[in-house]
């Protein structure tokens, strides 16, 4: 009898004991701070997600493998969080020590229990509903960073501000850029030893592009790089500037001239240095924005700086003379690969120009590339990776048709990398776009400031051909960086699709704008499992370890550039959609659910008997075109959350409309008026061209 006390005492003592640890454990988490040695040593923590792709080379890959090609067919939903807005969702969550911490749409901040999902706080930055006409592509945001204990979010106003990680309470705010500029910031910041990285987007509205590093204590600025010069009468700010100068010609600093950092950084500990994408032309069309002369660094280009002092090390430029929004901003992920025989430290990239870039990472030597879908801008790159332009491809006499698009090859839909099957996993969009010369071109405007009238006159035959030779479609690409050549592809119905998360558990994780959240065989692309989302995943997943379980975290919500890539096409099956995005956990044997989707009828459109549309609805698609279709989509047709114009009761009168317009009065809502770059002539000319859509549309769909 004794000895059975003595064991039950013994037994009650080791479990108390257990929980009083596990208890100490998790509060001695808690109260570490994120420091250097922390985010240096990433990719051995498997419980955590502590910068924004997983470690410092950004190749969002996991060696956690208790989630692998036997058992991913058991994932089920651990536990999901609802969100309260219905824009676009692009955020990849940190975790850590137990806690998730990711952003939505409007800059918004949350944190949460990692392990079930109940909220800890929540921080709203508050940003007008006015500055959303500014974000070029949604009011979005990619994701916090995390030093000592605090959490750190850039936001759509271009404020960066530092929160409390325990209570969400605000440390301290700057403002990175000139409110009088049309400047937002979507992306997330990065950390290197307490400096604290943000850039900033714009360019398609006359800005210029610069990166900050702020001192994560304090909020005091320390360095400032610009990517293109300013005013040459004016001192420049740094010396590789006048270099930059000499490939510019006109007056480029009086419309911005663009380059922005609004994505894409990552950082080589051995090497110290610090890469960063730089993005396109202020405005696109360099004839009006350099006189068609230059190359216009930086343009387009992969610039190494030294983290401490942003010192210039070197660039690598995609595409000299940008003039089809063909961004460098795209995923930069470093590597060590053998090629030629030789172990090289490498740099990928496949940027919106639509080729794979291999360059070495200590001195930006190009290596090697192969497009990856059907370029048309150029006929090839030479020994050093300079294009030779292909003359049908500018439209500074005749309108052209050019691959890619805009929206690009790639876009900021997350790539991986891993390093166990040696493929790079690239969200891919082949298709073709019309340029031609804006005649309504106005710097600074209210509008898009980009120089090019998508639907004016008919493309040079030329260019429809060599723009026409692959067929067109969204897809998941599996990319050998070595051999230059796809190993494997997914199609998918539309444009859109997720970042992408891959496992030592050969699994790779998508999510796709028709509302599922995928597994694939990383080697070779089977698909594994799939969930419905309920909405569109675009975000990038990360997945973490706790208390010896697998997670697999997502957000959903449709929005962002997406918004650009057209519709559903005829005939593809669409899913319904949640009201609001959120955040979606999953686990292997996860039981919960998500709520039914209440029924909703079809949309209607609305009753045009007395529409009246006095205005020239050819002319009306032009200056669409050029102030709405960046929001409201191509040829007036979204399927996200930014309002279908053609099921606006408003384009039934013609005061509705411009009350809307021209008068601003939902400018709350983020429709501000653009009385400064529209006359109500030519408003009355959009409703007609709006009106002028909705009866196409209404014939494609009778029987």
């Amino acid at each position: 009898m004794f000895n059975l006390f003595l064991f039950a005492r013994r037994a009650v003592v080791a479990s108390l004991t257990a929980a009083v640890l596990c208890s100490f454990a998790h509060s001695a988490e808690k109260s570490t701070p994120v420091d250097a040695r922390r985010l240096l040593n990433a990719a051995n923590n498997n419980s955590e997600w502590v910068t924004y792709a997983r470690t410092y080379d950004e190749q969002r890959f996991s060696p956690l493998k208790k989630i692998n090609q036997d058992t991913v067919k058991n994932l089920g939903l651990a536990w999901y969080f609802d969100l309260d807005t219905n824009r676009g969702q692009e955020a990849t969550p940190l975790i850590i020590a137990g806690s998730m911490y990711f952003t939505s749409a409007w800059s918004k901040v949350f944190a949460v229990d990692a392990r079930t999902g109940k909220e800890k706080w929540r921080f709203d930055p508050k940003v007008a509903g006015e500055k959303g006409a500014d974000a070029c592509c949604d009011v979005v945001n990619r994701g916090v960073a995390a030093w000592g204990n605090s959490v750190f979010v850039g936001t759509l106003d271009g404020r960066l501000i530092a929160l409390d990680m325990a209570t969400g309470k605000e440390i301290w705010s700057v403002q990175t850029t000139d409110t009088t500029k049309r400047y937002t910031i979507t992306g997330a910041p990065r950390i290197i030893r307490g400096k604290v990285l943000i850039g900033n987007g714009g360019a398609e509205l006359g800005v210029r592009g610069y990166i900050t590093a702020y001192d994560a204590a304090t909020g005091k600025l320390i360095w400032r790089f610009y990517t293109v010069p300013g005013n040459p009468a004016e001192k420049f700010e740094h010396k590789p500037l006048e270099m930059a100068a000499k490939t510019w010609n006109g007056n480029w600093w009086d419309q911005g001239g663009g380059g922005t950092v609004w994505d894409s950084m990552a950082y080589d500990p051995e090497l110290d240095l610090l890469y960063i994408g730089c993005g396109n032309g202020s405005p696109w069309n360099y004839q009006i924005r350099s006189q068609g002369k230059g190359d216009n660094l930086f343009l387009s280009s992969i610039v190494a700086l030294k983290p401490d002092t942003g010192e210039y090390v070197w660039h690598f430029q995609t595409t000299p003379g940008e003039s089809w929004d063909y961004t460098a901003t795209q995923t930069i992920i470093l590597a060590d690969l053998k090629i030629n025989g030789a172990a090289r430290k490498v740099l990928l990239q496949a940027p919106k120009n639509g080729f794979f870039y291999v360059l070495d990472r200590k001195t930006g030597e190009f290596l090697s590339a192969k497009n990856f879908v059907n370029v048309s801008w150029t006929t090839g790159l030479d020994a050093k990776g300079r294009p030779t332009f292909s003359p049908e491809s500018f439209y500074a006499t005749e309108p052209a048709q050019v691959a890619p698009t805009p929206i690009g090859g790639h876009n900021w839909y997350p790539m991986a990398y891993s390093p166990l099957t040696q493929l790079a996993y690239i969200p891919t969009l082949e298709a073709s776009s019309r340029y031609a010369q804006d005649p309504n071109f106005k710097t600074n405007s209210r509008g898009w400031n980009t120089g090019v009238a998508f639907s004016n006159a008919t493309p040079n035959a030329k260019s429809v051909e060599l723009a026409s030779k692959s067929n067109a479609g969204a897809f998941l690409l599996a990319w050998n960086p070595v051999e230059q050549k796809e190993v494997w592809r997914i199609p998918y119905p539309r444009p859109g699709n997720g970042g992408v998360l891959t496992t030592a558990g050969n699994v790779l994780f998508q999510g796709s704008a028709d509302g599922y959240f995928n597994a694939y065989r990383a080697d070779t692309g089977t698909k594994l499992w799939s969930y419905i989302a309920q909405n569109a995943v675009m975000a990038a997943p990360a997945t973490y370890e706790l208390d010896g379980e697998q997670y697999v975290a997502v957000l959903a919500g449709l929005g962002g550039v997406a918004m650009a890539g057209g519709g559903t096409p005829p005939g593809t099956a669409v899913l319904p959609r949640s009201q609001f995005g959120r955040m979606l956990v999953f686990k292997l044997s996860g039981r919960d659910s998500l709520p039914r989707l209440a029924e909703t009828g079809a949309k209607q459109f609305p009753n045009l008997a007395n529409a009246d549309a006095s205005g020239d609805p050819s002319k009306g698609r032009e200056h669409y075109d050029r102030v709405c279709a960046s929001c409201h989509g191509p040829e007036a047709v979204t399927s996200t959350a930014i309002p279908d114009l053609r099921y606006s009761n408003a384009i039934i009168s013609a005061d509705a409309f411009k009350s809307i317009v021209i008068d601003g009065v939902r400018t709350d809502k983020g429709m501000v008026s653009f009385a400064s770059v529209l006359k109500p002539e030519e408003v009355e000319a959009i409703r007609a061209y709006v009106v002028s859509r909705v009866a196409a549309a209404k014939t494609t769909a009778a029987p």
